[in-house]
């Protein structure tokens, strides 16, 4: 059980590292979905869309919002620190859900018999047959 939670835990530490560090040396460019959705429009060195036809005009910003969209934390001036703490606070929220779910799954192993209370019928005898071990069994 230590070896596992010494794994897990070690786990949680690689991935706060790579949140909240590496996260801030990930590439500005667009992934594959965006490139695909860009491709037929120009763009001007803002990368605003200046003509063309491509599914990216469409796009508009998500009507919920939240105090983690587009990878940093909303109200934080600095985007270092906005970009690495939205992360770590990615990974401790992911964490915390897996955990719950897998504790409340988990395996439980099998209750343990109800032992005799004093005063209860039967306590305090004892079956001659599994207690004394010349006694056979002449049934």
């Amino acid at each position: 059980m230590k070896r596992s939670l010494g794994f897990v835990f070690g786990g949680l530490l690689v991935a706060l590292l790579l949140a909240g560090v590496v996260s801030n040396f990930a590439s500005s460019h667009p992934d594959g979905l965006d490139s695909s959705l860009r491709e037929g429009c120009t763009f001007d060195a803002d990368d605003e869309i200046t003509g063309g036809s491509c599914p990216a005009q469409e796009e508009k910003e998500h009507e919920i919002g939240g105090p983690l969209a587009d990878y940093g934390i909303s109200g934080l001036d600095n985007d270092i620190l906005s970009t690495g703490l939205s992360g770590v606070l990615g990974v401790l929220l992911t964490f915390a859900v897996a955990g719950g779910t897998f504790w409340l799954v988990r395996r439980r192993g099998p209750e343990p018999a109800p032992e005799h209370v004093a005063g209860s019928p039967g306590a305090g005898r004892t079956d001659p047959a599994t207690t004394d071990p010349t006694a056979t069994n002449k049934a």
